[in-house]
Order: structure tokens, then sequence, then C-alpha cells
């Protein structure tokens, strides 16, 4: 940890506050310490008591309360708040949902309203479900609809545009529900790789299919036009669709929507019909939500849950995400006036893996699923006596007459509990993501000019010098795999503690986001991990026990499922007997032309310095490359020399970069090195890793193929080349706070 202006961080805490949070001038210089930071959010927020009688020292000495419960690291609201509280933009929530009706104004009335919410720091969610349907009937022109899918794009392309530059990128939540008529579409249209990658998408799965599909029946597909059915459809045969696309790249994620319209609170508005980007935070239109999260790992005293504490910062952090709701400045007036009429909060956790190591017990154990109701029970009811007791000092929130709260309880928030995920919080918190497991034990952090650090887990790293099995070496094996499961030097207690998200069972992630379900108002948003060779019947299974659970959602990350994607060439496989009805062709390479163009990159490897030059044609595409070994020579220097030959002559045959790079990528030698992508496993590995480099620096393929925009696809940041996770229900890298979700 590192003290500044007597308040401590790591150096990775540092540097995400640097890039994202503290603020800057017009020149890009940083005009604020982390304690300015803190102390604008804690006094800005607090002045909004003085709406309600306090007087202008009360309202200081709360914002000095609030000011240490931040800077002690006990809570943190969500990323708008901190970046633009007491500024002049002045936006402090993260969660959003807007309309999408089945008309032209109100599709680009919601791509405009989108954009000004995305600029502000905001992520939104759309329900396109009322859209007509790919094919009917357009009133005005007796034209032809292109469907909910084609008005995606548009969303998709005007965050794009919004984005750039920004401290949050734009992010979306695109949901379907399983009756429209277009969703076979919807569930595949993420094949490509190309094509909404400012989406994540989700189906919204009702009851009525849930029990078809216990049945083994049909359901109805029903124009939400014209309300009558156009179709049925085997409730086994969609969902087996939703299952493999899911195992294949991660989407679509489900909801299942009736569940969640079962504890909306204010029925008589309407339904909710989606969620923000994560999935944890269903929404009515126009209406917003602030979050925030408690670091469960200052919650642990003696190896037990500091009760207490928990309960002072429960009551705090209701308090100021209640006050956050005043003093915010809303990018739409209907938001702000459907925000201030139900006042939904989301208060949340990070930190619980590391409160279970604290307390010494396995994140897949039965007591930590018990612990976890306790917990969570724990804030939810001192949560809701918080919101109680302010209601009585405030008033309830306008809409209570006919909520599901009227004539039960007084409640300031229409919600009060949200569990969402934490990646750039966490990381300044020091602590473990939302309620994810550990994603590693060890790893690699990147920091200036490429060189590579061993971050190892705090906790672990106390454990493995009082245990006296610590030292340098052994971390940076660690750090190669990131779990400990496999190392016999390591004790069994130790392992069965410290274990990592793909350590952990599928349906042991469930019961985990089960058990905290139970107590949270909203939903809960967390990334269940399926290992590489994991089955579509393991995702089937998963998704049949969230339901039987009772979660309202539930998100999949299959390990390197997205990496084999965008690793492909963009066609169909042929079946076999399609391919032995063809005539076999010859594949003449191109001749090289007089001038050719390219670069060349400095490579470090095991066996040495080498050089990798690469040269595209007058057209563009990749044509060449070669290799040179610097002072090596010998068995090295001859075999990347053929392998350039190789890979030439694959180039000029016209083979995707991409297919070359999935077949030398991740080949290993016994002497790996470290370089600024990260470890380089061997020459082939360099080779394979210069080329996704200069392929990411030119985005162009080889004339057959398609190109993503988005680094992160592949498993690699887009702004550091660090490592992403999913967790949460997003993406994060570890290394320098970017996420995908906002």
């Amino acid at each position: 940890m590192k003290a500044v202006n007597g308040l401590c961080f790591t150096p990775n805490a540092l540097k995400v506050l640097e890039k994202r949070y503290l603020k800057k001038n017009e020149e890009g210089k940083i005009v604020e310490t982390p304690h300015d930071l803190f102390k604008r959010v804690a006094g800005s927020v607090a002045a909004a008591d003085i709406h309600y009688g306090s007087s202008e020292a009360e309202a200081e000495a709360l914002g000095l309360s609030f000011y240490d419960m931040m800077t002690s690291l006990d809570f943190f609201p969500n990323s708008p708040t901190l970046m633009n509280a007491g500024r002049r933009l002045g936006q402090l929530s993260a969660c959003f949902v807007l309309p999408v009706d089945d008309s032209m104004e109100s599709i680009f009335d919601a791509v405009k309203n989108a954009a000004i919410i995305h600029k502000s720091g905001g992520g939104t969610g759309f329900s396109f479900s009322r859209l007509r349907p790919n094919g009917d009937v357009v009133g005005s022109t007796k034209g032809i609809s292109s469907g909910p899918i084609s008005f995606m794009t548009v969303f998709d392309t005007a965050t794009e545009a919004v984005k750039q530059g920004g401290t949050r990128r734009g992010a979306n939540m695109g949901l379907l529900r399983i009756d429209h008529p277009d969703i076979l579409s919807f569930i595949t249209c993420k094949d490509e790789n190309t094509k909404l990658n400012n989406f994540n998408i989700s189906v919204g799965l009702t009851e009525e299919f849930m029990n078809a599909l216990e049945e083994d029946r049909q359901y109805d597909l029903i124009n939400p036009r014209t309300k009558k059915i156009t179709q049925r459809l085997k409730a086994g045969d969609v969902f087996d669709l939703i299952v493999s696309h899911a195992w294949k790249n991660g989407e679509p994620g489900i909801v299942f929507l009736d569940r969640i319209n079962a504890s909306n609170p204010t029925p008589m508005l309407g339904e909710i019909e989606s969620t923000n980007p994560c999935g944890e935070q269903p929404l009515l239109p126009y209406e917003s939500c602030n979050l925030g999260s408690i670091n469960l790992a200052k919650m642990v005293k003696d190896n037990e849950v500091d009760w207490e504490r928990l309960r002072e910062t429960t009551w705090k952090a209701v308090h100021f995400l209640d006050n956050v709701i005043d003093v915010n400045k809303y990018p739409i007036k209907k938001i702000d006036e459907m925000t201030k009429a139900n006042r939904k909060i989301g208060l949340g956790i990070m930190g619980w893996a590391d409160m279970l190591i604290l307390m010494n017990i396995p994140y897949n154990s039965e007591k930590a699923v018990g612990l976890a109701e306790d917990v969570m029970g724990f804030i939810q009811a001192e949560g809701k006596k918080a919101t109680s007791s302010l209601a009585e000092a405030r008033g309830v929130f306008r809409n209570y007459e006919g909520s599901i709260h009227d004539g039960k309880l007084k409640v300031r928030n229409a919600t009060v509990t949200t569990i969402a995920p934490t990646g750039t919080l966490s990381i300044i918190a020091g602590c473990s993501s939302g309620i994810e497991p550990l994603f590693a034990v060890s790893y690699v952090r990147t920091v200036m000019e490429g060189t590579k650090l061993i971050e190892v887990n705090p906790n672990f790293e106390k454990v493995a010098r009082e245990r006296g099995f610590w030292n340098r070496e052994l971390m940076e094996k660690i750090a190669e795999k990131g779990s400990i499961k496999e190392f016999k030097e390591i004790p069994d207690d130790v392992k069965a503690v410290f274990v990592t998200a793909h350590d952990i069972k599928p349906e042991e992630h469930i019961a985990m986001q089960a058990a905290f379900q139970k107590y949270v108002d909203n939903a809960v948003s967390k990334t269940v991990n399926f290992s590489h060779d994991a089955t579509t019947k393991d995702v089937e299974d998963v998704y049949r026990l969230a339901y039987k659970l009772g979660c309202k959602g539930v998100t999949v990350y299959r390990d390197g499922s997205r990496e084999e994607q965008v690793l492909t060439t963009g066609k169909q496989k042929e079946s076999p007997k399609t391919q032995s009805a063809q005539p076999i062709q010859k594949i003449v390479p191109r001749k090289r032309p007089e001038m050719i163009k390219g670069a060349t990159r400095l490579m470090k490897t095991g066996c040495g310095n080498i050089y990798i030059t690469i040269n595209e044609d007058e057209k563009g595409h990749l044509f060449e490359l070669f290799t040179s070994m610097g002072k090596a020579g010998g068995c090295a220097s001859s075999q990347s020399e053929a392998l350039g030959r190789l890979i030439s002559l694959a180039l000029r045959s016209n083979i995707e970069p991409e297919a070359i790079m999935s077949q030398l990528k991740g080949v290993r030698c016994h002497q790996p090195a470290w370089h600024s992508g990260g470890q380089i496993f061997s020459c082939s590995d360099a080779i394979a890793k210069a080329l996704e480099k200069y392929q990411h620096v030119c985005d162009k393929g080889n004339g057959n193929g398609h190109k993503d925009n988005d680094i992160m696809l592949i498993g690699a940041c887009p702004e550091c080349g660090g490592a992403v996770e999913h967790e949460g229900g997003c993406a994060v890298c570890h290394n320098c706070g970017f996420t995908k979700c906002g």
C-alpha cells in the first residue's frame, strides 16, 4: 500500500484513480489528489441534507462522515458519482432504461437520449420487444419492416461514436422477449464479432416459456403490433439454440422477466421490460438508479463478521445513496421526474471472496452459502430500517401509494439492494470484485515501459509467509496459471480457501448467486465461469438450476470461447458430403509486387530478441513475414526463418491471418520470456503476437474474412493489452481498470 495525503492505496489503485477518476484540466493534467476527490464527492452529496432542514454545519459534519466511509475503503458509490459529484457535469447514476416504441420517432428519440446518457457516463438498457418483426407491414408506407435487430445496429453505431475519447465507455443492454417473432435471429445476432460490440444481449424468458420447456411442448410467437400468433415453436429447440450460443461466446444471457415483475415495486406504473447493461438493475422506462457497494473485506474483525461496523456502514450508505438522487443532474427531464418519483437505490457489496478468506471459509462450501444469506439478509434488513427512518424524516417516495410497500412499511426508496459488478471500484478498494471468487491468486501486471510485476493476493502472501512456503519463484509459477490447485508444495487447507473462479463448479457459482438473490430487491450480477472443455449440457444444467433456485437472470462464460470465435474465417464449414462433391482446387500463391510496405517489430523471447517484419501488398492485405534472431543463431534462427517462409506462403495463398495466429499462439518452449503484451512462450508465440498487434493497428484482413474492432474479444484489454477477465456479468481488466460495461 502507498500513502497519498494520508490515504493508503495500492499502486494499481492509484493508477486507476489517475487514469479514470481524478479531475484533469484542458491539457489533460491531473489537478486533484485522491483526498480532493473524496472530499469533493462527500461534500457534494452531504449538501442534500440542507434541503431537509439541516444546517450547513450539520451537512459539513455529515460530509466528513461520508469522507471517512470512503477513504477507509468501507464503501464506494458507482463510478459516475466518483467522477462527477461536485463537478459541472454532475450526472451521478450508472443505470438507465429507455423505452423503444414501435415508431421511427420513438426509436430515434431513444438513440438520441442514449447518446446523451453515454456522454454523461451512464449505461443504457432497452427492450426491443415492442418493435414489429422483420417482414411485417409498415402502415404509413405499406413497406416492409426490417425488424428489431436492424435498429439495434443504429444504437450500436451511435454508441461507438459517442464513446470515443470518453472516460467511460458507452454500454447497452438489448433485450428481446422469447415470444417475439424475431427471437431466433436475435439469439444468433452476435455470431459475427463485427456486429453489436457495444451491446450485451439477453433473452427475456417468460413463465409460459419455462412451463412449455418443462412440458416439452410448443409455445406461441406473438406479433407485438397485431397481438396475433404468428408461429409456434418447440420450446426445447429454442432453449437449445440459446444454450449453444451462450456456450460459444457467452451470449445471449437470460433474464426471467415474469420473476422480475413479480417483485416490481410499482406495478401500477407498468411492466419492467429491461435492465441495465450488466443485468442486475431492472428498471421501468425512463428510470435511473445509483448504486454503491460495501467492502466486506473491511467488515471482518478477529476472523468474524463485524456486525456493528456493517450495520453502521449500511445505514450511512443508504443515506448517501438517497442524497445522490437529490443532488444528481439528470441528463433528461423525464428521467429526473421518474427517478425522483420512485427513488430506487442499489446498495450491494464487494470483497466477498476476501471476507471468506479472512474467515478461513472456502468459497465453494455450504458454510459460505450460509454466510452469504446471513450477511445479505442483515444488509437487507438494516437497509430497510434505514430507508424507513429516512421516510419518517423526509417522506415516502412519490409513487408509494399503490406500490407493493403501501400499507406495509413506510420507505423512502422503492428498492434498496442490488449486487453490481465492481470492476474498477474493487481495484481502488484493493478487494475482490462483487460476489465473485478471486480471479487469480497471483497474476502479472504491466507498469510503465512494459515492465512486468508479479501481483500476489495480499492475504495469500501473508499465509504463505506464515506457513513457510513463500518464495518468488513459486509466485511466478502461480502467476502463469492464476490458480494454486496443482502446486504440491502448498498445503491442502490453503488450496481449499484460495480457490479461483475456474476452480469452482458452475453449480456452485449458481448456488452462491441464488443465496444472495434471496435478500436482494433488484438482481445479482455474476458470471458463471466454465472451463474450456465444458459442454452445452453443462450450460443447460446451470440455466435450469438458476431458474429452480430463484435467480432473476444468468450470465455464463466458457473459458476461451470468445477467443475461438474471433479466429474463425467467417465461413461455415461444409458437411463431409458436400465437401466430397466438390472438385479439388489448387491454390496458387499470389505473385510478389515490385513495391511493398510494412513494419518491423522487436519481440523478446527466451532465445533472445526476434525482429519480425510484416509486409502488405498494394491493396493492404498481409502478404509476407520475415524474421531475424538478432545475435542468436543455430536451430532457433533457422526454425524462425522456416516459419516465416511458411507464413508468407499461407498469406499469399489468401489464408486469413487469424487462422495462422490460432495455430502459433500459445505454443510453448522450455524458456519463456516477458514482453509488453504479456508472456512470450516461444518464438512461434512471438510471431503470432506480432501478427496480432499488426492486425490491430492496421485493422485489415486478408481479403476473405472480417475484422473485429474490439481487442477485448480475443482476451486482451484494448487500452493496455493486459488480460481481460469475465466477472460480474461483464469484463474487466485488473491491470488498468478498463471495463466493457461502462
